[in-house]
Formats: C-alpha cells, sequence, structure tokens
C-alpha cells in the first residue's frame, strides 16, 4: 500500500479501526474467523489474473498480443507481477459484501475487484486497448502524485453530489461537467458489471467512478462503489500535505464510514447473559493456529493504530500520522468504533 496511508488516516479519523489482514498462504480459508463483518475497504495492488475474467469477454477482439504484454511487462514491472492468493482472498471478500450487501469501498485496484467480482471484465492495459485522439495518460512516473486528468462526471450520483460545488464546464459546448482526479493505473473496467451504473467517464470512454444503485443508502448502511482515482491522495502541493484538491475529496471515506456504523447497528447481535456458558473455540491444527496468531497481530496493529488517533475535528480529514510503509500485498478490512460513543461491546468490524 501507499507510503503515508492516507486512507486508513482517514477511516480513524472518522471513527474507524483498520484491520489488516495480512497476505499470507491460507488467509482465504480464515475468513469467517473475521465475522461478523460491517464493512470492506480494498485499495490499490498487482493486475489482477485475467483468466478470472477473460471468459466474460469471449468473442471480442480485446486479447495483447506476446510482443503487447512483454511490453506491458517492461514498463509496469511491478504492477504486471500475478498474486494468485491475493486475488483469491480480495475477490472472495468482494463477492461476501455483493452477497450481503455488506458496505464496499473499492479503490484503485478494490474497484476492479469488484467489478470482476460481479462478473464484469477489464482492460489489461488501457495505453495499448483504448487508442485514439481522446486519449488518456492514466499513469505518469515522471508526474506520479502531481499527474492529474479530467473526467466527466454524471448529474445524480453519489459523486456529483460531493463534488458538486467545484465542478468545471467542459466538453465541445461547455455543458459536460468536469472533475480533475489523479491517476495511477495501467488498467481499467472493460466492461462494467450490469448490477453498477457509471458515476464519471475519463475523456478516452473509461469509467472512472461506479456505484450500485439499489444498495446506495449510508445512513441505512447501504454502501457499494469503486473509485478508480485516489480523492485521498489529492492533496495540494507544497505546505502540510492536509489541504485537499477538492472538498468532496474526504466524502467518500465519510459516507463509506456511516455505513459501516449503521449496518453493525443494524445487525448487531445481542450479548450472551451474565453467567451463560461460552461455546469452546474449535480444536486447530498446528498450521492453522499459526495462522490464527497472524490474524491476532493484525488486530493488536489495530488496536494500537486507534488508540494513537487523535480526535476528529468537524469539517476536515485527520492529519496523517506518520509514513509508516505496509507490505502493498495487506488488504485493509475496517473494525469501526465510535470515538463520541462510549465503545460498545458489539464493536464494529468491516
Amino acid at each position: 500500500m501507499s507510503s503515508g496511508e492516507y486512507h486508513l488516516d482517514l477511516i480513524v479519523g472518522y471513527g474507524a479501526v483498520p484491520v489488516i489482514v495480512p497476505r499470507v498462504a491460507g488467509v482465504h480459508a480464515l475468513l469467517d474467523s473475521f465475522e461478523p463483518i460491517h464493512g470492506v475497504l480494498l485499495c490499490e495492488g498487482e493486475d489482477i489474473d485475467p483468466s478470472l475474467y477473460e471468459s466474460a469477454d469471449a468473442g471480442t477482439d480485446g486479447s495483447l498480443s506476446p510482443e503487447q504484454l512483454e511490453a506491458v511487462r517492461r514498463l509496469h514491472p511491478s504492477d504486471a507481477v500475478i498474486d494468485h492468493e491475493k486475488d483469491s482472498i480480495e475477490l472472495r471478500l468482494a463477492r461476501r459484501c455483493l452477497e450481503r450487501n455488506i458496505p464496499y469501498l473499492g479503490i484503485c485496484r478494490g474497484s476492479q475487484v469488484l467489478n470482476v467480482a460481479c462478473g464484469g471484465s477489464l482492460y489489461q492495459d488501457v495505453e495499448h486497448e483504448l487508442v485514439g485522439p481522446d486519449a488518456v495518460q492514466h499513469i505518469n512516473y515522471c508526474d506520479y502524485d502531481g499527474h492529474r486528468h479530467p473526467v466527466r462526471v454524471l448529474p445524480g450520483t453519489p459523486l456529483h453530489e460531493w463534488f458538486a460545488g467545484d465542478l468545471l464546464a467542459g466538453g465541445d459546448d461547455g455543458a459536460q461537467q468536469q472533475l480533475m482526479v489523479n491517476s495511477y493505473h495501467h488498467q481499467g473496467v472493460r466492461r462494467l458489471a450490469q448490477r453498477f451504473a457509471p458515476m464519471a467517464f475519463a475523456t478516452d470512454g473509461l469509467v472512472e467512478a461506479f456505484y450500485d444503485p439499489d444498495t446506495y443508502s449510508p445512513g441505512d448502511g447501504r454502501f457499494i462503489m469503486g473509485l478508480q482515482f485516489h480523492p485521498e491522495r489529492m492533496r495540494k502541493p507544497g505546505g502540510s500535505g492536509d489541504e485537499f484538491d477538492y472538498p468532496g475529496c474526504v466524502r467518500a471515506y465519510q459516507e463509506f464510514v456511516r455505513a459501516v456504523v449503521a449496518y453493525q447497528e443494524k445487525t448487531a447481535v445481542p450479548h450472551l447473559p451474565r453467567g451463560a456458558p461460552v461455546p469452546a473455540p474449535p480444536k486447530l491444527s498446528k498450521e492453522m493456529e499459526r495462522r490464527r496468531k497472524v490474524i491476532s497481530r493484525s488486530f493488536s496493529l489495530a488496536k494500537d493504530m486507534y488508540l494513537s488517533a487523535r480526535p476528529h475535528q468537524p469539517g476536515g480529514a485527520a492529519r496523517p500520522r506518520s509514513r509508516r510503509r505496509v507490505p502493498r500485498g495487506n488488504i485493509t478490512q475496517i473494525r469501526l468504533r465510535s470515538h463520541q460513543a462510549k465503545p460498545s461491546p458489539n464493536r464494529t468490524r468491516c
């Protein structure tokens, strides 16, 4: 994951405890250990194995030649390495959210995982597959954090609501409402899954944001969304790094956390009465016990992050506390606990 961990700082600032699910062999078989899950945040990472979505576009002429694939591997060496274990873990998490309407926020790769999990497909490399006069540079290694490109935001969507005061006139007739977003990817949505509705397009036609309109009501615990760009990293250069390009950059995280809290309240299970017998934990093999300890350490890390977080100030984002780098293969889940209220014994996990 990215240095700075801006997304984790925002989540903590709005009242959540991020629980890092380690990318280790066999974790996909232990996801039930994290129940109850109240929300999932998936962020960036390597390319998704194309065999997981190629069948969705059977019969189309969208495959890259061996020469093009080799060129992609040379240009994007860290992204082009397939991590099958991570694919398995994240797709299982995404499908669990889709099946149960658990709040889900996918950023960059996380949005691509969501689309593939629901039956959509991806461009293996937008530079090779989206060519023409309207081609967009979706990644710029020479200006990595500063690079921006315009997207057309569709009215009537949550994204339009969040950025309504900052949208710019664009298009040939000046009627389109545009937003300048950052861009760190070489893959993207080819065919959007039927369940989702687009919220924004790049000028080359690439879907930059989408959501499930039938399960969008954060106050009722419903939120399933994918953003190809990184709003948490859209910060003005210079200064402290706390000033966002637009006030709306934090809204995805605010609304996601609000949905997770509501989902937790809606699905909370009453406690056992005092003195009631507690079921004995299942016996685990040595290997499963080792993996359980790995997961326990991730919860300990989450607790430390929560206790070290300062209270969130209304109207702004939590200040990044460190530039700690978490291994890129990790996956982010979130367990929420309100800063304002007394912690409930039924703690929220997402």
